[in-house]
C-alpha cells in the first residue's frame, strides 16, 4: 500500500473529487434488496448483487469503507464517482445509478453485468467456452473505444485487466463493461503523475521504475491483456514474484508460433506496437483502433496469415536493450491478491489458471532496488 505520506502529497493534485451525483443518506434497505449472492470481496470493499424494489431491476451494489488503516479515504471513493460520471456517455464503462453514505460506508449502486469476467474465458479449458480471434478483436475493440473515451478527457484506468473488464452475458458473448476505477487518476501535461500501483502482470514497466504515468501506461496494460486473451498465457507471469517484476521491466515476450498456433501474425503485430518498453513508442487507443487486425474479416487474416509465415517472429518486443527497475509486490490473477484501498468490482470467483509465458526471464541475480521506493505496488 501507499504511505500515508506520499499519498498525500502526490495523489490528490490526480484526483477528481468535485461531483455531481446526489448522495443519498436514508437506509439502503428502503430501496434494495440485497441477494444473498457476493459479486466480489477485497479487504476494504464487498459487491453484492442486489434488486431495485420500485422497479426489480438487478444492480451491483459496491459497499466502500470509508476509512482504512485509520484513514479518511473518502476522497478516494469520490475520485472513482467521478470518474464514472466523466465516463457516463461511454457505453463500453459501467454505468453509476446511485450513491448511499452511511456512518462508515459509501455504497456504488452499479449496472449489473451478468457474463462475468472475461477472465473466466481467457483460461476456460473447454474450447467452446474459449474465446476466438474473432471474439477478441470484437471485444478488443469495445475496450479500446471505452479506454480511448477516458484519454480524450484525461483519464488513466492504470488496473486494466482481465478481472477488471466484464460481459453483459457470457452465452452468448455479450459486451464489455470496464469496471473499477479505483486506481483511476486524471493526467495532463501541466504536471507528473508519479505511483506504484496497478497488477504486477499487467502493469506497464514505466510504474515500477517509478517514472511519470500516461495514457501510454494503460496501452501496455490492453497489449497483456489481448495477450493473456488470445493465448491463455500470462507473458510475464514468473515462478516467483521477483521474476514477474524482472520479465516486465526486460520487456521479454514470446511471439513463438507454439503460443500463437492458430492466431494470425496480424494479432502478433498489434501486440508489439503495445508491449514497447518505451511509452512514448507505444500506439494510442485511436491509432489501435485504425489498425489492420481490427478491420480486417477472418478470410483476409488467413491470407495475410499464409503471407507472412516466412517472417520470423521476434521473442522480444525490440526494446529489450532497455531496462527498468522495480519495487512491487506481484500475484497471478487467478489468486486473491491485497486489494488496493478501492478493491476490484468482480462478479464471480476467478476459477482456472493462466499459463506461465513460455520465454519469460528467468531470475538468476538480486534484484535492483530505489531505496528512496517506500511504496508498494498496489494490486
Amino acid at each position: 500500500m501507499l504511505d500515508s505520506s506520499s499519498k498525500n502529497n502526490n495523489n490528490n493534485s490526480a484526483m477528481m473529487t468535485k461531483i455531481h451525483t446526489r448522495i443519498r443518506t436514508e437506509p439502503f434497505n428502503n430501496n434494495y434488496d440485497l441477494v444473498s449472492k457476493v459479486l466480489g470481496r477485497g479487504k476494504f470493499a464487498v459487491v453484492k448483487k442486489c434488486v431495485e424494489k420500485a422497479t426489480q431491476n438487478e444492480y451491483a451494489a459496491k459497499f466502500l469503507r470509508k476509512r482504512r488503516k485509520g484513514e479518511d479515504c473518502r476522497n478516494d471513493i469520490l475520485n472513482e464517482i467521478a470518474v464514472l460520471e466523466a465516463a457516463k456517455a461511454n457505453p463500453y464503462v459501467v454505468g453509476l445509478h446511485e450513491v448511499y453514505e452511511t456512518s462508515h460506508e459509501i455504497i456504488l449502486v452499479l449496472e449489473y453485468a451478468a457474463g462475468g469476467e472475461i477472465f473466466n474465458q481467457c483460461v476456460a479449458e473447454d474450447e467452446d467456452e474459449a474465446f476466438t480471434e474473432d471474439d477478441v478483436i470484437r471485444l478488443v475493440r469495445q475496450i479500446l473505444t471505452g479506454v480511448a473515451f477516458l484519454h480524450r478527457n484525461n483519464v488513466v484506468h492504470l488496473d486494466l485487466k482481465p478481472q477488471n473488464i466484464l460481459l453483459t452475458s457470457a452465452q452468448p458473448l455479450g459486451d464489455i463493461r470496464i469496471v473499477d476505477f479505483g486506481l483511476s487518476r486524471q493526467v495532463d501535461n501541466k504536471s507528473e503523475v508519479r505511483e506504484i500501483l496497478g497488477t504486477p502482470e499487467y502493469v506497464a514497466p514505466e510504474i515500477l521504475s517509478y517514472e511519470p504515468v500516461s495514457t501510454a501506461t494503460d496501452m501496455w496494460s490492453i497489449g497483456v491483456l489481448t495477450y493473456v486473451m488470445l493465448t491463455g498465457e500470462s507473458p510475464f507471469l514468473g515462478d516467483e514474484k521477483k521474476e514477474t517484476y524482472l520479465n516486465v521491466s526486460k520487456g521479454i515476450v514470446d511471439y513463438s508460433e507454439e503460443v500463437f498456433e492458430g492466431i494470425s501474425h496480424l494479432a502478433v503485430d498489434f501486440l508489439k506496437s503495445l508491449l514497447k518498453l518505451d511509452p512514448r513508442t507505444r500506439v494510442t487507443a485511436e491509432e489501435c483502433l485504425s489498425h489492420l487486425w481490427l478491420n480486417t474479416d477472418s478470410n483476409s487474416r488467413n491470407l495475410i496469415t499464409i503471407t507472412a509465415t516466412t517472417t520470423p517472429t521476434s521473442t522480444s518486443t525490440g526494446d529489450e536493450q532497455e531496462t527498468s527497475q522495480s519495487e512491487s509486490e506481484p500475484e497471478s490473477p487467478d489468486s486473491s491478491p491485497e486489494l488496493s484501498d478501492i478493491p476490484l468490482y468482480t462478479t464471480f470467483p476467478v476459477q482456472g489458471d493462466l499459463k506461465t509465458g513460455r520465454d519469460t526471464f528467468t531470475f538468476t541475480e538480486s534484484f535492483p532496488t530505489r531505496p528512496e521506493m517506500q511504496q508498494e505496488l498496489i494490486c
